[in-house]
């Protein structure tokens, strides 16, 4: 008989278990908060580490790098992607890159467990603010706690016994009641804004303080570091939630924070409590953050039908293998390979160069970040790029398009004198004359790419052959077949005139222009030029 009555317990629990969970309320559905640009970045700009190592705003803006993170970022919270822009704008070193290779195949090993997983951290997406400037951000401290806080107890004594006073004494101590009122409001007033934002933050913390105590001792491993801190992360979360008598019925709650000032109260408590527990809540963050970044990853590596883990090359080599760009729907694929040299694109008008660029520049980026590509094989080197596609005139700045493109190309030059980078640059100084726009551009893609790799595409075919020493001549075209190829050697025939009769003008217009650059064909003939700026290098 004892022993029956001893084991019913364990009978009845998985029965109550049920119960329990029949009549609490579910969970509801997160929402993916529209969250600005800067405050995704806050986590980057707060713990930046080697600034020339950073991909620079240009670059951000030229390669679409927001657009991007936002496709791999999808359904994850502001943590994680926080941490997923940190990675795309700083990059990863060959030892970070190997472990979170390691943590995303394991994810991808078992698509169950990662749907399970990435449900357990579906909580953090109920943050709907950021709060890496509030734990990383050295300068933001704990605001002063107001001495008067330590007698809050005698306002409301004041205030209850100026009332007694005034109907049982004299109408003068009204004037008493006057006071104690102001004395109760004004801190309502002066701290109202602050506590509202508070409770947005300590909310947010009390999400981050969840998972971490959901994934102690739930077996995963990749959450083995989570060991240990539930305990301690729900004691935390338990402070940082207002008490029950306080948040409790509607009018009990406003007696509270009215009267007896728990809102005021409660908020210097727990802001003291979060900076107190500042170290646990970084670490939590770190963790939570980094974990749910790997799963939006792998998440993401599984919907994606062409993707690779791609290899490390030297600063001046690389190749990618059939390289796609992932926001460009039905993309052809393209390959090139460069060893030593960098690459001059030409092609015909409106047939993807520039398409290209970007699909290279994001592709480095993806590789150095995360360790993989979007291509069948790809070989590349872990380095910063610098890109220069989009410069433009400024109208309010009063600076012309050439002047915007030359300080851009001095950008470029100074980042390629301080570390190795890779260099993006499409149709360089199109704001000047043609004749001074290619020995401008000549001059200064020679001595860019004596210190970078280099990849640049332009209409101003000449330079193939100018800067032959220093650039590899390759071309983007369409095949018999149909198909978009990258090919060496430098565009034979271009489109430029063909187009004016597809846009409307006549033939007398086509025929002075097909006439004005039979001239010009014969400026570069003969391969006029093509050791002008080869001093032995090649």
């Amino acid at each position: 008989m004892s022993f029956t009555v001893f084991r019913l317990p364990g009978y009845w629990r998985p029965l109550l278990a049920r119960v329990a969970g029949l009549t609490t309320p579910a969970e509801p559905e997160p929402q993916d908060y529209p969250f600005a640009p800067g405050d995704v970045a806050r986590l980057q700009r707060v713990t930046a580490g080697d600034a020339d190592a950073a991909l620079d705003d240009p670059t951000w803006r030229d390669l679409l790098l927001e657009r991007y993170g936002e496709l791999v970022s999808a359904e994850t919270s502001i943590f994680g992607r926080q941490v997923l822009y940190r990675r795309l704008r700083n990059g990863s070193s060959e030892d970070e890159a190997a472990l979170r290779r390691t943590r995303v195949e394991t994810l991808l090993a078992d698509p169950g467990r990662l749907a399970r997983l990435h449900h357990g951290l579906r909580a953090l997406r109920h943050a709907d603010i950021e709060v890496a400037g509030l734990l990383f951000d050295a300068d933001i401290t704990a605001p002063p706690r107001p001495a008067w806080l330590r007698v809050w107890f005698l306002i409301p004594l004041l205030l209850a016994a100026s009332i007694a006073a005034a109907l049982l004494l004299s109408p003068l101590a009204w004037l008493a009641t006057a006071v104690a009122m102001y004395l109760l409001v004004a801190p309502q007033m002066r701290y109202r804004e602050r506590m509202e934002e508070w409770s947005r933050l300590g909310g947010a913390l009390q999400m981050l303080l969840r998972v971490c105590a959901l994934l102690d001792g739930s077996g995963h491993p990749l959450a083995e570091d989570f060991t240990g801190r539930g305990k301690r992360a729900g004691w935390i979360s338990r402070r940082l939630k207002p008490s029950p008598l306080v948040d409790g019925a509607p009018l009990v709650k406003d007696y509270q924070h009215w009267f007896m000032l728990a809102n005021v109260r409660h908020y210097f408590r727990s802001v003291r409590l979060a900076f107190a527990q500042r170290a646990f809540l970084c670490e939590c963050y770190d963790l939570c953050a980094n974990l749910e970044a790997d799963v939006a990853l792998a998440r993401h590596l599984l919907a994606t039908p062409l993707w690779c883990w791609a290899g490390r090359s030297a600063a001046r080599s690389l190749a990618l293998d059939e390289g796609v760009h992932p926001l460009v729907e039905g993309a052809s694929a393209l390959s090139i390979a460069l060893d030593g040299k960098g690459a001059f694109l030409s092609g015909q008008n409106g047939v993807g160069k520039s398409t290209f660029l970007r699909t290279l520049g994001l592709n480095l980026a993806a590789a150095r970040a995360f360790g993989f590509c979007y291509a069948r094989r790809a070989m590349l080197p872990a380095l910063p790029v610098v890109a220069s596609m989009q410069n433009e005139d400024s109208l309010l700045g009063g600076q012309s398009l050439y002047i915007a493109e030359l300080a851009r190309a001095r950008e470029l030059l100074a980042a390629a004198t301080a570390r190795p980078v890779v260099c993006l640059v499409d149709e360089i100084f199109r704001g000047t004359n043609h004749e001074e726009s290619v020995s401008a551009a000549a001059a200064v893609l020679d001595e860019l790419a004596a210190q970078a790799l280099v990849v640049v595409s332009s209409h101003n075919l000449v330079l193939g052959p100018l800067l032959a020493h220093r650039l590899a001549p390759w071309r983007v075209g369409t095949g018999d077949d149909g198909v978009l190829r990258l090919e060496p050697g430098v565009l034979g025939r271009t489109n430029g005139i063909a187009l004016l009769a597809g846009h409307g003008f006549g033939t007398a217009v086509q025929d002075k222009a097909e006439k004005v650059a039979r001239w010009l064909a014969g400026q570069r003939g003969g391969g006029a030029g093509a050791d002008l700026l080869d001093d032995g290098v090649g």
